[in-house]
């Protein structure tokens, strides 16, 4: 795996998306909200810096406090030329792997260990042999099969990381360990498999497996091949998928399937790969694999809002395979910001792709393009318990400094009308409350805009501050919170061309869910400026 009439369309998505949430289902006690981040080794080496709430921290630990409960690894055979140059996209060696599965175990996470079985990417679209196994009879790739995975197993282990699942296969759908292990021979198939996982078995006690597929909403695709898995006598514990509702079906299909194959073949289901945009912007300008045409086939908005209401319906259709059957997600590379790209000229030659350097993956993050946590990380801590606690901002960049133009990461912007569009926007220059950007509402004819964030926040009681300034003149300029299980709350903004706070107390959540922000009808040339934004828990 690898603003008006604009702002309209996101905006009325983003609401509708809002408008639909509810609380997090209640789950089995090891339900898992996982993170796969195969490149964050790369990532933090490249100097990507990642932050919660201004304060800088390590990403796994901020997703671990956050609520993240597993880390997803995977592992390439040997990610490297000949001439030893690394292919790139995490160069996810064992070493590299037992370093991530090491710092994960030490913040309290499991993990889930992805044999890739190839020594770069191995996907639908290719199961590459690993060069040192490519002239091999079968006898001999099964006992080499066999041999490594023992072997990877035993020296995780050795390290204090043993895995708590291990995936045999990365999305083999069509087989792995091409052309041998094709699901054109399912005798071959089902022996290396076999072999993978009495491997597993040998290098430590109590893992489970997974088989691993993609194309989550296609029953006929996975009643095939798990059919043809029972038949050669394959034994697992759970069945894995991919899930992108781009790619891989509606919701309900998706529904369909799990709530099928559980009961069929009685397996936990576990959605290990999974993610959705929050921006349509590029953060490395070399183009993005999701793109608008995506946000509207899958129905939801490219919004930190809509990115969030994915989530939670994703969560609530495993919560609901019947007899507990659903065991969790997780969210592929979340912290794969910056220009780390997923192949190295060595590693594109390896694989015969010559798509270019960059990384396609950097809108469908759960960190902005600066390296801020985005509020969809909050719904982990709803579903696992790890909410935030009381004091702690839970809004994604409330002082603005994340952003590119005159737009601001993590904000939302609505317009009456397409001529009202420019009127909100995040500006660099004049009076700033709090380090170099705030923003602002004006345009020299009559508007009316607001900018808000809609967020994904544990029952309890919060408090809702601004720094503002005001010039005056609007039928309306007001702070407001709505959307929480109450009645809508409002604070008139001050005039006034001073910084000057502004707060709403006591705001009581009840149903998981609150819209907070900065409303304006105003006339020609009328403005005001917002900064240092804060929703905190109070109780």
């Amino acid at each position: 795996m690898r603003r008006m009439i604009a702002v309209a369309l996101v905006a009325a998505m983003s609401f509708v998306a809002f408008a639909t949430a509810s609380p997090a289902q209640a789950v089995r006690d090891d339900f898992y909200m996982g993170v796969d981040v195969g490149t964050l080794a790369e990532v933090e080496a490249s100097g990507e810096r990642f932050y919660d709430d201004g304060a800088q921290g390590d990403a796994l630990e901020i997703m671990a406090d956050s609520g993240a409960n597993l880390v997803r690894l995977r592992l390439w055979n040997n990610p490297y030329s000949t001439s030893g140059q690394p292919y790139g996209g995490g160069t996810n060696d064992l070493a590299t792997t037992i370093e991530l599965a090491q710092r994960a175990k030490a913040l309290g996470m499991d993990v889930l260990l992805d044999l890739h079985y190839s020594d770069f990417w191995a996907d639908p679209g290719k199961q590459i042999k690993p060069k040192a196994w490519q002239s091999m009879s079968y006898s001999q790739l099964t006992a080499a099969v066999r041999t490594y995975s023992r072997d990877v197993v035993s020296q995780m282990a050795a390290a204090g990381a043993t895995p708590d699942i291990v995936q045999v296969g990365n999305e083999i759908t069509n087989g792995m360990l091409q052309p041998t292990g094709s699901t054109s021979n399912w005798t071959q198939l089902g022996g290396l498999l076999k072999a993978g996982i009495a491997g597993v078995h040998e290098g430590a006690g109590g893992i489970e497996i997974a088989l691993h597929l993609d194309r989550g909403g296609n029953n006929g695709a996975y009643r095939t091949w798990f059919d043809n898995a029972r038949n050669q006598g394959v034994p697992y514990d759970i069945i894995a998928m991919s899930y992108y509702p781009y790619w891989h079906g509606t919701m309900s299909q998706l529904r369909n399937n799990m709530n099928d194959v559980s009961a069929r073949y009685g397996k936990d289901v576990l959605v290990v790969e999974t993610a959705y945009a929050w921006t349509l912007q590029d953060g490395d300008g070399r183009g993005n694999i999701f793109t608008a045409d995506h946000a509207q086939e899958s129905g939801y908005a490219a919004t930190v809002a809509g990115q969030t209401q994915f989530l939670r319906d994703l969560q609530d259709a495993i919560a609901d395979v019947p007899n507990d059957r659903g065991r969790g997600l997780v969210w592929w590379e979340p912290a794969w910001t910056g220009d780390t790209s997923w192949a190295t000229s060595a590693g594109m030659s390896y694989i015969n792709d010559q798509a270019g350097e960059s990384n396609s993956w950097d809108n469908q993050t759960l960190f902005d393009h600066n390296g801020n946590k985005l509020s969809t990380l909050d719904f982990f801590g709803e579903v696992t318990g790890g909410d935030p606690g009381t004091g702690e901002n839970v809004l994604s960049n409330g002082g603005l400094e994340s952003g590119s133009g005159r737009t601001a990461s993590g904000w939302s912007v609505w317009a009456q009308t397409s001529a009202d569009t420019d009127a909100a926007f995040r500006e660099t220059r004049g009076s700033i409350y709090q380090g170099s950007a705030k923003f602002t509402h004006w345009k020299n004819t009559a508007y009316t805009v607001s900018t808000y964030q809609a967020l994904s926040v544990p029952n309890g009681t919060y408090t809702l501050t601004a720094w503002v300034m005001n010039g005056g003149g609007q039928n309306t300029a007001r702070m407001y919170a709505k959307g929480y299980g109450g009645s809508e709350r409002q604070a008139d903004l001050p005039v006034t061309s001073q910084w000057t706070q502004v707060s709403l107390t006591g705001v009581q959540v009840t149903n998981g869910q609150i819209e907070v922000g900065f409303y304006s009808n105003a006339n020609a040339g009328n403005w005001i400026s917002f900064d240092g934004v804060s929703l905190s828990r109070t109780g």
